[in-house]
């Protein structure tokens, strides 16, 4: 079942892109969730620019490259952003010289902070600029006690993204959001969120596609993520419940979601039947 929040689809003939979250919206683990190479060959006959956008900070966009490679469908470099490359291109601005951070994550993120001038090996004497944290599957207790630590004294503490979960073939399994509530219980500091609903890495997809925010329309899979970042930014949005977010925690929502349907393809099947 798919439904139209806006019935009057006139800013669907303005459109120039999509950003596709891709966690939830394209695959669950390594399960496609849309025919693919249809989904992407409808945006490419439209004329639209498309980009995969995601706030999973634990993969590089090469993984991603290769994964939607693996689907039959070949992107290039630009086309894919995460929040690992949000906070270090923040990082970046703050610190052009880069320097020591303490990181709590996985490879995703550690690589983009590495790219970005910005190292991340445990120094035990040197106070570091920020604490960065994102999900990190092994996440220990000592971990949480330095980071914590750094930040009671005034470290600036920064979230690659705020998901609580993620979606998998087996359900939902913890997400950045659960390491970002631990530290923030043992320091008593709630970090500054790069990732979506953040306005920065909207910004930063914008500027790759060189569309407008009006010219461009979000498909997500979290309200409160995809769809409220969507609407900050100004947007057009479009969720799909194929991922966390579902038609009960729509009912009290606000803001609402352009488009609803049940998946990537449905969404884009009733865009093109409405016109």
């Amino acid at each position: 079942m798919s439904r139209v929040e806006d019935m009057n689809q006139k800013w669907v003939e303005d459109l120039k892109g999509i950003i596709l979250d891709m966690d939830g919206v394209l695959w669950k683990g390594s399960q496609p969730l849309a025919d693919l190479p249809s989904v992407f060959d409808r945006v490419s006959n439209r004329g639209w620019k498309v980009l995969g956008m995601t706030n999973n900070s634990t993969r590089t966009p090469a993984h991603y490259l290769a994964k939607l490679k693996s689907f039959g469908v070949d992107l290039e470099p630009w086309q894919v952003i995460n929040s690992s490359e949000a906070t270090a291109e923040h990082l970046k601005e703050m610190h052009p010289q880069g320097g020591y951070v303490y990181a709590v994550g996985e490879r995703g993120l550690l690589n983009a902070l590495s790219d970005a001038g910005f190292s991340s090996l445990a120094e035990e004497d040197r106070e570091p600029l920020a604490v960065v944290a994102g999900m990190d599957r092994e996440l220990t207790y000592r971990k949480i006690e330095r980071a914590a630590r750094y930040i009671r004294k005034g470290i600036p503490f920064i979230g690659t993204n705020p998901d609580k979960t993620y979606p998998t073939p087996n359900g939902l399994a913890p997400g950045a959001g659960v390491v970002l509530a631990a530290i923030e219980a043992a320091s008593g500091i709630s970090p500054q969120i790069m990732g979506k609903p953040n306005r920065r890495m909207y910004q930063a997809a914008l500027k790759r596609l060189n569309c407008s925010p009006e010219e461009v329309l979000v498909v997500g899979d979290r309200l409160e993520t995809d769809i409220l970042g969507a609407h900050h930014i100004g947007c057009r949005s479009g969720l799909v419940l194929s991922g966390v977010s579902s038609w009960e925690d729509l009912e009290g929502w606000s803001p609402k979601p352009d488009l609803v349907a049940d998946d990537v393809e449905s969404l884009l099947e009733t865009i093109q039947s409405d016109e």
